[in-house]
């Protein structure tokens, strides 16, 4: 990589190192294209769609309830919850995998959404398999939360085979709506392919080797068991826009955010589950030169509540925050001395982007 390969979108700040991201001839990244595209999507012939498929399937379930949505307490899922509930009139089975250093705050808002008198199965995968698979995808892929990520897939599909459950309705298709792999903007299901190639980056295997079959009960990617399930996003059928989600999951569901902002970013109500959210940002960040401030300012440029020119110095302000807070935690949690912990980083920091020196990082870029 040279300097020259390297920009940014002229409209959000979306890094041409993000993985599977396109730019148009104005420079625009697919993720604003497709923010313009929605303006004129025909969102009530693909609602109507939705309803034709609940059709199909309630014919088929044997079960009370028409579809699982995986959930974890934010805002995303339970936005989802209470439009299937209160619009559509669905009786939903809630799933949640729990994450490895689950937040206080993020326990208090699984509670707050269990009080609500929604049906919901808590998943703990083996504590010990989790953190393998979670310390592999660190060392050898910069991704802390592999395992958990993984498990919010393949354990909730295991949820919807056992009930005989036919449709899994997740949230929003972060490729299409925050830049990357945008081929199924007008497509309404995905597959087992595709889990595998995008979100997994096809990297499960190695990571999976020598754990055996059973260990690896919650993980499995088994095409045969999701053969006959539809894997959907709600982004699909309905425009799709976070910070509505918070406000209506904060009115309807209690959802509570952080006293101040998160770190790395300037925004305290996403993402709030597990403290290891911070460091798959920072990873993020050394790795791609873009995290969760990017994010963040990325999704309010597209949604009209910030210009460029403000996202530029928020990002400028506030990106480059290693957390440091939770040093101690993640060194328990990995079972590595600080040392080891600071050369797994090193390792997956871009040279290209950055210069850098224990917990200390210098971009060599300027965002323009």
């Amino acid at each position: 990589m040279v300097k020259s390969d390297l920009f940014w979108c002229k409209s959000c700040l979306n890094f041409s190192t993000r993985n599977r991201i396109s730019f148009d001839e104005r420079g625009y990244c697919n993720a604003c294209s497709w923010s313009e595209e929605k303006e004129s999507i025909d969102w009530e012939k693909r609602q109507a769609d939705f309803k034709l498929l609940l059709n199909k399937i309630n014919t088929k379930n044997k079960t009370p309830f028409d579809l699982v949505i995986p959930i974890s307490g934010g805002k995303d899922g339970s936005y989802v919850t209470h439009k299937m509930m209160n619009e559509y009139g669905l009786n939903p089975l809630c799933v949640t995998v729990n994450p490895p250093l689950r937040t206080e705050l993020g326990h208090k808002n699984l509670e707050n959404f269990k009080s609500k008198g929604n049906s919901l199965i808590e998943i703990d995968p083996p504590h010990d398999v989790m953190k393998l698979i979670n310390k592999r995808g660190l060392i050898n892929q910069g991704r802390p939360l592999f395992g958990w990520t993984t498990s919010i897939f393949t354990a909730v599909a295991r949820i919807a085979t056992t009930f005989n459950i036919d449709l899994i309705m997740y949230g929003e298709d972060g490729e299409v709506e925050y830049g990357g792999d945008d081929s199924t903007k007008n497509i309404p299901y995905f597959d087992i392919e595709y889990i595998k190639s995008v979100y997994l980056e096809s990297q499960h295997q190695e990571t999976f080797n020598g754990i055996s079959d059973d260990e690896l009960f919650f993980w499995k990617l088994d095409s045969d068991a999701l053969q006959d399930i539809k894997l959907t996003h709600w982004s699909y059928y309905e425009s799709w826009d976070s910070y509505r989600n918070y406000l209506i999951a904060k009115k309807h569901f209690g959802l509570e955010e952080v006293s101040s902002q998160n770190k790395g970013t300037y925004t305290n109500f996403a993402q709030n589950d597990t403290y290891l959210y911070a460091l798959h940002t920072f990873l993020m960040y050394i790795k791609f030169g873009f995290g969760r401030c990017t994010q963040d300012v990325g999704i309010d440029i597209r949604r009209g509540a910030m210009t460029r020119e403000q996202g530029i110095q928020i990002v400028n302000l506030m990106e480059n925050q290693f957390p440091n807070d939770y040093l101690e935690m993640y060194l328990e949690y990995y079972e590595m001395n600080e040392k080891e912990f600071i050369e797994i980083l090193h390792k997956h920091t871009n040279d290209d982007l950055f210069n850098y020196d224990k917990l200390e990082w210098h971009p060599k870029f300027e965002i323009t």
